[in-house]
């Protein structure tokens, strides 16, 4: 229980954020973040009823605003000015809520993040009271920037979202890591357990995923896996592996002694 998430001013036990997308209805859902252990559910406020569009089923009767943190977040959004609209709207709806996922994205077929429109909307996002988690591209300089602006947790992509093609970069994320004061979580391109884990030995306080969970053929066992990747990554982080080594001339038993 020391080993707490702290985002902005309030803490988590897991580590593990999960997207609340892409499943078969709000049961599946449900389920999956069930199995996933996760405290905090991102909601797409473009694509997901939370009560904007009245007489339909809304995410709200599946998963409770009371037991999870909702974590609104700008996808489909294409331009400052989007993503902030959006994100005020959320704030309307969930009462004054003010944790939120800020992604600008720059190109519809690799869903790229625009960075400069990013910076923007972050600014706003920030003087306006939010508290902003933002989805990033994987450059230490951007990070930075992003952090003195004020967000609270920069979220670098391993590859392009819904590749599933893992951590392109390690040493790209290794430096962001190791310059920022805020928290640094992965985000998009997780694909399996192992990529989970990867990403939490390098250092980052979390991983943020949806489609991994959401498009494998069993999502509630798939999240499952996807928690204790994310539990055994950390701890393998806090332990301090072993240093690479070519060979090792010290053998793990002793030479002397032995039965001849």
């Amino acid at each position: 229980m020391s080993d707490l998430l702290k985002i902005a001013d309030k803490t988590y036990r897991s580590r593990l954020l999960v997207g609340t997308g892409k499943y078969q209805d709000f049961a599946e859902t449900r389920a999956a973040i069930d199995a996933s252990g996760a405290e905090i559910i991102t909601v797409a406020i473009r694509r997901t009823n939370i009560g904007q569009t009245a007489g339909e089923p809304s995410l709200l009767d599946f998963l409770s605003p009371e037991e999870f943190t909702y974590l609104p977040n700008t996808a489909g959004c294409y331009s400052a000015d989007d993503a902030v609209r959006t994100l005020r709207l959320a704030r309307e709806l969930l009462d004054g809520h003010k944790l939120v996922k800020l992604e600008v994205l720059g190109d519809p077929n690799t869903l790229y993040p625009n960075m400069i429109e990013t910076i923007s909307a972050a600014k706003t996002l920030v003087k306006d009271g939010f508290d902003v988690m933002v989805y990033c591209s994987d450059d230490p300089i951007i990070a930075k920037q992003l952090e003195e602006v004020g967000c609270c947790a920069v979220m670098p992509l391993a590859s392009l979202i819904g590749s599933g093609m893992g951590i392109l970069n390690p040493w790209n994320l290794q430096i962001i890591i190791e310059n920022a004061k805020i928290p640094v979580l992965v985000d998009a391109g997780v694909g399996t357990a192992s990529d989970a884990a990867i990403a939490m030995e390098l250092g980052c306080q979390g991983v943020l995923m949806n489609t991994a969970i959401a498009a494998a053929k069993n999502p509630v066992l798939m999240a499952g896996a996807m928690k204790k990747a994310v539990e055994a990554g950390r701890d393998a982080y806090l332990a301090g592996r072993m240093p690479k080594k070519l060979y090792s001339a010290s053998p793990s038993s002793p030479t002397t002694g032995l039965i001849t």
